[in-house]
């Protein structure tokens, strides 16, 4: 302490000023031409100042680094140290991570995994311990977590609260396992996520008073206002799949701004190499007419008060010594990114290498019993059946129902092919049960192959799509074949495929040698799979299995439907029987 105020002073030397720099205010919405004097990885002082080493920004733009204020690390299929390797350049310096996905796979230890490997990185890997696993009881996960399992990790520093509240239904029906989770967090202080795209009215003042604080779910401006209205604090996500920007942004004005944040939520490699991170939610935001200043505030303040991070989310004395270089205010190019002080990325490009670890045991999940051709018929008796429709840009998908002979070709009592309508299989991929759940997707827009994943919301069984099941089968030995991961057919040919080794859900290979294969994959499934070039393939295709975002999904066990919260037949108007 006495050493920053004798440099505050003037008196001593800083070990490192950056000269001449816009500085950028998120206090006051002011932009001041000053020096910052850093000292042991923290702020100590803004003003006219020297220092043992000093840098000259020539008059560029600083502003605090980003925090991303909700995301799951693995869907990016990078480990923490790639995934590091990647949002860093573009300055995210500090995530909110549910490690839920792995989670699903591999229950508590799967959490431990992540937190092990997110340490000693140049970005601040904080977790919302994983509120519900598996998300419903509507399939089969790899593992199932209570209150008692999570009471292991809550304590640690790191650990801010509990993930998103999936199941809004056990919350508002006062289910003792719900309410035992959240008063785990609640007694100690700690966060609540929220994720309850459907509920209103009485049903939401039930989910908010039981201590849930945030939302990432909203996709209307009228689910946002009636959210801010409570008192939640909203993430705008911008994910690969769910791109909510747009919409949101028009909420956002001088009253409500500091109760909103950005997240990306859930970004394949090929986007986060391309796009950015959380400097893709602001460049978006600027152009929607939100002014710079705002939208780097809802990027940083705004997250750090939200979740706590004291010292974090403004370029002020005291802080950390976390910023982002820009150009300019327009573009909003990052050119250098400062992490307590030292010089981690320039150029996007990251001055920092991560270790390379064998992590034996995240590996060989995926167990399935043999599944035959005759395993994913689909017999069709009705004359009318219910059909999953892909919306664009949305997680959101909607309940349709099409007329056999119309859009639907049956042949000998069993689904041929459709107009635009394909086949979607789940098989169950951690205990060989057997389970395969079937269903018919319309708007993916695949022909003449299928492609594959173990990428499945959120317990993560195999997911396939096609139009014939004979490439579908392909598929499903692929994956198993190269123990998880991404897979494109054509013909019974293997087209593409990235092996996913962790988990079925993330490589330890480079995040260069990711972003290439996925981008190879992602190509062959729009070009050559004829794919809808609206939709990002594969996380689309894994969201169709997620049975807690309406309106109708699939899973190991059957066709779901989100609204009824219960199975339905293929066959409309006939209940399932399960």
């Amino acid at each position: 302490m006495d050493r920053k105020i004798k440099i505050a002073r003037g008196d001593e030397k800083a070990q490192l000023v950056l000269k001449n720099a816009y500085v950028i205010n998120v206090f006051t919405n002011e932009i001041i031409k000053a020096d910052i004097a850093i000292d042991r990885g923290k702020i100590v002082a803004i003003g006219d100042y020297s220092g043992l080493e000093e840098m000259d920004m020539e008059g560029k733009y600083l502003c605090p680094g980003f925090i991303d204020g909700h995301v799951h690390i693995e869907s990016s299929k990078l480990t923490p140290g790639q995934y590091a390797k990647a949002v860093v350049p573009r300055g995210t310096i500090a995530i909110i991570s549910d490690p839920h996905e792995i989670a699903n796979v591999k229950g508590l230890e799967g959490i431990k995994y992540m937190m092990d490997e997110s340490q000693n990185l140049p970005l601040d890997v904080y977790i919302m311990l994983s509120s519900c696993v598996p998300s419903t009881s509507f399939e089969n996960a790899g593992a199932e977590l209570e209150a008692r399992d999570l009471e292991e990790l809550i304590a640690y520093d790191r650990v801010l609260g509990l993930g998103e509240m999936m199941n809004y239904t056990g919350v508002i029906n006062r289910d003792a396992k719900v309410l035992e989770k959240i008063k785990l967090a609640s007694d100690r202080g700690k966060i609540i996520d929220g994720h309850g795209p459907v509920i209103s009215n009485n049903e939401l003042n039930a989910y908010v008073v039981a201590g849930i604080i945030t939302e990432h779910e909203c996709s209307t401006v009228e689910e946002m206002i009636e959210r801010l209205r409570l008192g939640m604090y909203i993430h705008i996500r911008e994910g690969s799949a769910a791109r909510n920007l747009k919409e949101l942004i028009k909420v956002v004005n001088k009253d409500n701004l500091r109760r909103i944040l950005f997240c990306t939520d859930d970004k394949e490699p090929s986007d986060l190499m391309e796009y950015g991170s959380i400097d893709n939610n602001i460049r978006l935001a600027i152009e929607a007419g939100i002014k710079p200043i705002d939208c780097i505030k809802m990027a940083s303040l705004n997250t750090a008060e939200a979740y706590g991070l004291k010292g974090r989310g403004a370029i002020a004395p005291g802080y950390m010594a976390d910023l982002v270089v820009i150009d300019n205010l327009d573009d909003f190019n990052v050119l250098q990114v400062f992490k307590e002080g030292k010089l981690v990325a320039e150029n996007n490009k990251p001055l920092f290498d991560v270790a390379h670890r064998l992590n034996t045991n995240m590996k060989n999940s995926v167990k399935i019993k043999k599944v035959n051709k005759g395993d994913l018929s689909i017999p069709i008796e009705g004359e009318n059946v219910n059909v999953i429709k892909i919306i664009p840009h949305s997680l959101i998908t909607e309940k349709a129902i099409r007329k056999v002979g119309e859009s639907i070709v049956v042949r000998n009592g069993k689904f041929e092919n459709g107009k635009d309508i394909l086949k979607v299989a789940v098989i169950e991929r951690h205990n060989a049960t057997g389970n395969i759940g079937l269903a018919l997707v319309e708007g993916f827009g695949l022909k003449n192959g299928a492609i594959g994943s173990t990428v499945a919301h959120d317990s993560h069984n195999i997911i396939v799509i096609g139009d014939n099941d004979e490439d579908l089968l392909t598929a499903i030995e692929e994956l198993e074949r190269i123990g998880g991961g991404v897979v494109a057919v054509s013909k019974g040919e293997i087209l593409g495929a990235l092996p996913l080794e962790i988990a079925g859900l993330m490589t330890e290979e480079p995040v260069e040698f990711v972003d290439a294969n996925f981008k190879n994959l992602v190509s062959i499934a729009h070009d050559k799979l004829n794919v809808n070039s609206k939709i990002e393939p594969f996380m689309s295709l894994s969201f169709i299995a997620l049975p807690v975002i309406p309106e109708i999904k699939v899973t190991d066990m059957g066709l779901f439907d989100v609204k009824e919260f219960n199975f339905i037949d293929i066959i409309a108007d006939q209940k399932a029987l399960r």
